[in-house]
Parts: structure tokens; C-alpha cells; sequence
């Protein structure tokens, strides 16, 4: 490890803007701890003692907007830049000649506490580059959020990175402290690691996710028979995939966050778009900004409108639509399921529908059971009717576009005039796909 001296404010500096590649810090309902047992001194049991401040938001806690427009903020850092790997695609590996320095614990918690104090964030989100064994590493940021928790009193959010390689008893430790966990996978396949990240292994980022997923479980159960269970980072795991760096297909990163979703019960999949650092260009020279948003909107519709990655990927459609929406690409390329009767549809029907959300579906059903639906009540409901008026009748009747249907070529025309921009609602929890 390095010994360079300097003052706080250029280890902020420096320490913030390494970590700004790192897309997985978005936090969800992590509930307020209770206060810990009468008698028991602060930190016992991984609960904030009496007089504690600081609140786990359930909305979560990000560089991000949230779905009813608010911004949110989270302390962002590397513990150190600091790293022995020369992995391509990260601008702190170790062959980059830049400044290169290290927080202490001590550092951390004071920033994070007069950050807290001034309403200048809401959280902390703490990851290093490799700069000693990956015991040591983790040691370092797990020291880190003990200290916030039993000495600071601290009892908002954070955030802690996993360090594959690292003992099961070290990340069993953090998940005591931390609110969420992530270790990043970054790569799709490991021919892409092997070329890109040599010194990474997918079998050790799977296995400290399997740890975090084993950890969780035995916590959950226990909580069941036992009181006063500390719990085990209550907002899960999450992980990032680098879209860009390598030549991996969308048919195959998406099949990879399924996978991900069904064996180790992510909480989130996160994608970045690769951005050149060094000599390493992109492989895909086209807009990745563009195709990360499509990732985000293929993953939403995969985890809560019922798609199944067959019917939005497959091998003559391996790559998703740049042009269009995943849901809509869908709906033109099967007319013959729509036009859709609003009035009679089943909800995982109604989900198909392009500008029909998941809120939205649930208010038409709720709508349908207490009253009548009305084409001007729609957009009240929270349909978006400039895409959905083509998909739909209401009562048998058209709302002014659903005849577009017998030539799904000109449809594609009239919607590609309302393309997205992509750099918009990369994170919407609430709107309508």
C-alpha cells in the first residue's frame, strides 16, 4: 500500500471521483432498526444504541431520482485507489499513472457523520480498489461501518462492496453492519474476464454472492425462532455489469441477470455503460448510453411485467431494438394480440400493453371492480395514451389508433417519433413501460 500524504479535501476529491464507475449503489427498503434491547450497550446485536441518528429511507438512498422526481444523495468513495489489478475497462487499475491515496476508517466516519449532520447526503456507499489480499481490503471496510454503527452512532444507510476472495466469516461480518452488499461481476462470461480482468474470477464473485444469499437466509430463519436477531444487510445484494468493454450480445447479459435474479435473489442488476479509459476503445461503436437504457428497461419487464427473455431475445433477435422500447418492439411484432379490450383483460394482459405500467394495470382492475372505465379517466390512471391508443379498445370502441394494427410498419413509423431519450428514466420504479 502506498503512503502518500495529503490533505483530506484531495483524498475526498480523488477517492469520490474513482468511484463514480460504479453504477450498484441504488439502495430499497431497508427499514429503521429497532432500538436495541434495554441493557444492551450500543451496537449489540448490530443495532444502533439509544440516541442514535439517522434513518434507512425505504425509498432508498442514490445518486439517482426517485420515482416522484426527488434527488437523492449518498456518499460515494473508494476506501483507496489503491489496487493491484489491471483490469482494462477501470481507470484505477494499476498500470494508469494518477494520484493515488487512501482513506483511513477514522476519515471515513467523521466525513460520512458531518455529511449525515448537514443534510449533505443520506448514506454511504463504500467500495476499494484491491491494494493488499482481499482479507485485509475487507477488513478495512467493514472496520469502517462498525465503527459508524457502534462508536458514531450512525444508524443510516450503507452501502458495503464485497471482495471476492475474501473469508465467509468476513462477509458474514459486513452484512452485519451494512444495509446492502454487492460484489460485481462487471464481465458477462469468463472468456471476457479472462481477456479484460485476468486477475478476477467468476467462480469467486458467484461465491461470495452465494455466501451473502446463505448468510441472508440462515438470518431470516433464525429471526423466526429468536428474538433480537441481528439482521443481515435487510436490503440485499446487488451486483454491475460493464456494457460495452467486451462483445457479449444483449441476448447473453440479459440471460446472465436472469440467472442471477432465480439463484442468488438479487435485489438489482445494474448496467454501465463502458466508458473508454487508457487504450481500450469500445467494442460496440454505436450509442451505449442507448443500450444501457434498453438493458434497464428489458430487466424491468423481465422482474415485473412477466416477459420471459425467450420473447424479447432469441437467436434471430439477439440484440434488443435500439429504436424502440422492449415492450413495444414485442407489441409489433405480434399484432395479432392486440387490439386489447380494457374492460375485460386480465392483469398479465394488460401488462403487455405499451404506456400500461404496473400501477396503472392495478388501477384499471381496481377501477373495473368499483365503477366503469372511461377514455378520459385513463390518463388519470396513469396510461400513457399517446403509445397505448393503438393497442387498446374500450368497450369495443377504438380510442383513435387501434387500427393502426393492420400495418405494423406504419405504426412503427408514427412511434418512432417519439423515441426516447436515453440518458431519461434509467431508474423508474413507477412509470409506465
Amino acid at each position: 500500500m502506498y503512503s502518500i500524504s495529503v490533505e483530506l479535501t484531495e483524498k475526498l476529491a480523488i477517492l469520490a471521483g474513482a468511484a463514480k464507475y460504479d453504477a450498484s449503489c441504488t439502495s430499497s427498503g431497508s427499514p429503521s432498526p429497532p432500538q436495541s434491547p434495554r441493557g444492551a450497550s450500543a451496537g449489540e446485536k448490530g443495532l444502533p444504541g439509544k440516541g442514535a441518528f439517522g434513518v434507512r429511507v425505504p425509498a432508498g438512498i442514490c445518486h439517482s431520482w426517485t420515482g416522484d422526481g426527488r434527488c437523492v444523495s449518498l456518499l460515494k468513495v473508494l476506501y483507496s485507489n489503491v489496487c493491484r489489478y489491471d483490469c482494462a475497462y477501470c481507470a484505477n487499475r494499476v498500470s494508469v499513472d494518477i494520484p493515488r491515496t487512501s482513506f483511513t476508517s477514522e476519515e471515513l466516519v467523521s466525513l460520512t457523520v458531518e455529511f449525515y449532520r448537514r443534510n449533505y447526503v443520506e448514506g454511504l456507499f463504500l467500495s476499494s480498489g484491491i491494494f493488499s489480499d482481499p482479507d485485509i481490503v475487507m477488513q478495512k471496510l467493514i472496520e469502517t461501518a462498525k465503527y459508524l454503527r457502534t462508536q458514531a452512532g450512525y444508524g443510516g444507510y450503507i452501502h458495503l462492496k464485497i471482495i471476492p476472495g475474501s473469508g465467509e466469516n468476513l462477509i458474514r461480518e459486513a452484512g452485519r453492519w451494512a444495509d446492502r452488499l454487492s460484489a460485481n461481476i462487471e464481465l458477462p462470461t469468463e472468456k471476457s474476464l479472462q481477456v479484460l480482468a485476468p486477475q478476477k474470477s467468476g467462480k469467486l464473485i458467484f461465491g461470495a454472492m452465494g455466501q451473502v444469499l446463505e448468510a441472508s437466509a440462515e438470518t431470516g430463519e433464525d429471526s423466526r425462532r429468536l428474538r433480537h436477531v441481528p439482521a443481515f444487510a435487510p436490503a440485499g445484494q446487488s451486483t454491475q455489469l460493464v456494457v460495452g468493454a467486451s462483445a457479449e450480445d444483449d441476448r447473453t447479459i440479459m440471460g446472465l441477470s436472469a440467472a442471477l435474479y432465480r439463484k442468488f435473489e438479487l435485489r438489482r442488476v445494474y448496467y454501465s455503460a463502458y466508458m473508454p479509459v487508457g487504450n481500450l476503445p469500445p467494442v460496440e461503436q454505436g450509442d451505449l448510453l442507448l443500450r444501457e437504457h434498453r438493458l434497464y428497461q428489458a430487466d424491468w419487464l423481465l422482474r415485473f411485467y412477466q416477459y420471459q427473455i425467450g420473447e424479447l431475445l432469441d437467436e434471430a433477435h439477439p440484440n434488443l431494438d435500439r429504436a424502440f422500447d422492449p415492450k413495444v418492439t414485442w407489441a409489433l411484432r405480434h399484432p395479432d394480440f392486440f387490439p386489447l379490450e380494457l374492460k375485460t383483460a386480465p392483469y398479465e394482459e394488460l401488462l403487455r400493453i405499451p404506456g400500461v405500467g404496473v400501477r396503472s394495470a392495478r388501477r384499471i382492475l381496481e377501477i373495473r371492480r368499483r365503477g366503469s372505465l372511461s377514455f378520459e379517466g385513463l390518463s388519470r390512471l396513469g396510461v400513457v395514451l399517446k403509445r397505448a391508443r393503438y393497442f387498446v379498445t374500450l368497450g369495443g370502441r377504438s380510442i383513435g389508433g387501434a387500427g393502426a394494427l393492420d400495418n405494423p410498419g406504419a405504426l412503427a413509423r408514427i412511434l418512432g417519433k417519439e423515441r426516447t431519450d436515453p440518458q431519461l428514466l434509467l431508474f423508474n420504479p413507477v412509470g409506465a413501460v
